[in-house]
């Protein structure tokens, strides 16, 4: 069911409905539950942002969580978008393996989707400290 679920959402442009209909935190919510890694979800926003921002918001996280399942022997990954003067900030942290390469193509990527929209991305992995992925992006 779980399979078949995904396959929807990646049917249905990559983004799940649950987004489109009820917004970013019911949205990070079920990722978060369909996450191989054990996910703690922090501050998540009450009101909605624009709604390319909430795409991208949940594109940031989708990518991280997906990673620290990969490529960083994670055990736990922490999530929170909170305000962010104008806008949001999105950062995922896991307590993985570091290392990461901010220029690989799917870091890069959102790197590249972050911009489009003003905001900037930044990657923190130092090897065996685990890897942080923050997004600040603008709501107006």
């Amino acid at each position: 069911a779980t399979a078949l679920a995904e396959l929807r959402e990646l049917a249905r442009g990559i983004y799940p409905a649950l987004l489109t209909e009820a917004g970013l935190s019911p949205a990070l919510t079920s990722l978060a539950e369909r996450a191989a890694v054990p996910v703690v979800l922090g501050a998540l926003p009450d009101e909605r942002p624009p709604a390319v921002v909430e795409r991208t918001c949940y594109f940031v996280v989708s990518e991280a969580l997906a990673n620290a399942a990969k490529h960083a022997s994670a055990s736990r990954v922490d999530v929170e978008v909170v305000a962010h003067g104008d806008g949001l900030r999105v950062v995922v942290a896991d307590d993985g393996v570091g290392g990461a390469d901010a220029a690989g193509s799917g870091l890069r990527g959102l790197a590249d989707r972050v911009a489009a929209l003003g905001g900037l991305l930044h990657v923190s992995s130092p090897v065996r400290g685990g890897t942080r992925v923050t997004a600040t992006l603008p709501c107006g």
